[in-house]
């Protein structure tokens, strides 16, 4: 057999093996997509850390606004809108929504993680990490700093999204920074419980023991304020004693203001 024919034959063969081969895979894909859909899994991706959002929860949403899946084909299953419903859900980061060759509607799940909570008059919400503001959980709370007094954000209770004002995002990117310091050192992190921010935009450090409070000023130069923070113990607490001081004024630079 000359090399031409033999060229020919292997031609051919492939020809035949890649028709044959996009043939099955198109059966099977539409004898995928015809399989009605028999029952539905979630999985919160990150449920040790939070519980904002449980599988219930999930089906509750998808029964209520997207029904009747189970035994439709899931190839005529809404992936794209499932994944909408669940997305505008206000402690959802992000869903992804697939069905497998059984039948199995999959939704895996990830919630926002909180890093800061802000306490108004009106109302509370959490802070992730970037900023993304989202309303406080009837089922859940997260134990994360909790921020209260004069908040100088316009977001209520019930606002989840960005904040767009200049002003506003700047204060809060200083605070997400101040929140990151103190969670950074163990002592600081410890010895801190509340904080809260004045009518006049100072923010008020309460310690776990001792009866002082620090008068912090604006978010910003922690390194500096802390030093003086730890100054006033290592100096001024052995001179004058424990609870001597109520007020410890931290803001101006190179010194401490004590009041009685």
């Amino acid at each position: 057999m000359n090399k031409a024919v033999k060229y020919t034959f292997a031609t051919i063969f492939a020809c035949f093996t890649i028709f044959y081969l996009a043939a099955s895979l198109g059966l099977s894909a539409k004898k995928r997509a015809e399989t009605g859909c028999e029952r539905l899994k979630v999985v919160i991706a990150d449920s040790t850390k939070n519980h904002f959002v449980t599988p219930d929860d999930v089906k509750g949403y998808i029964d209520k606004e997207a029904p009747g899946y189970i035994g439709k084909p899931v190839g005529e299953i809404d992936l794209v809108k499932i994944e909408q419903i669940i997305d505008s859900k206000s402690a959802v980061m992000k869903s992804e929504a697939f069905v497998t060759k059984d039948g199995t509607l999959n939704i895996r799940v990830t919630q926002r993680e909180p890093m800061i909570r802000f306490q108004k008059a009106d109302g509370g919400f959490y802070a992730d990490c970037k900023g993304f503001l989202f309303p406080l959980q009837r089922n859940y709370t997260s134990h994360v700093p909790i921020v209260d007094g004069h908040i100088p954000l316009k977001a209520g209770a019930g606002f989840k999204g960005e904040v767009t004002d200049k002003a506003e995002k700047e204060w809060l990117d200083k605070m997400l920074a101040l929140i990151r310091y103190i969670q950074d050192d163990k002592t600081l992190a410890r010895n801190i419980i509340q904080m809260s921010i004045r009518e006049n935009g100072d923010i008020i450090l309460v310690p776990r023991t001792g009866k002082e409070k620090f008068i912090f000023g604006t978010p910003d130069r922690f390194e500096e304020k802390f030093r003086r923070m730890e100054h006033y113990y290592t100096a001024v607490v052995p001179e004058k004693g424990k609870d001597y001081y109520s007020t410890v004024n931290l803001k101006y630079d190179g010194q401490i203001v004590c009041r009685q």
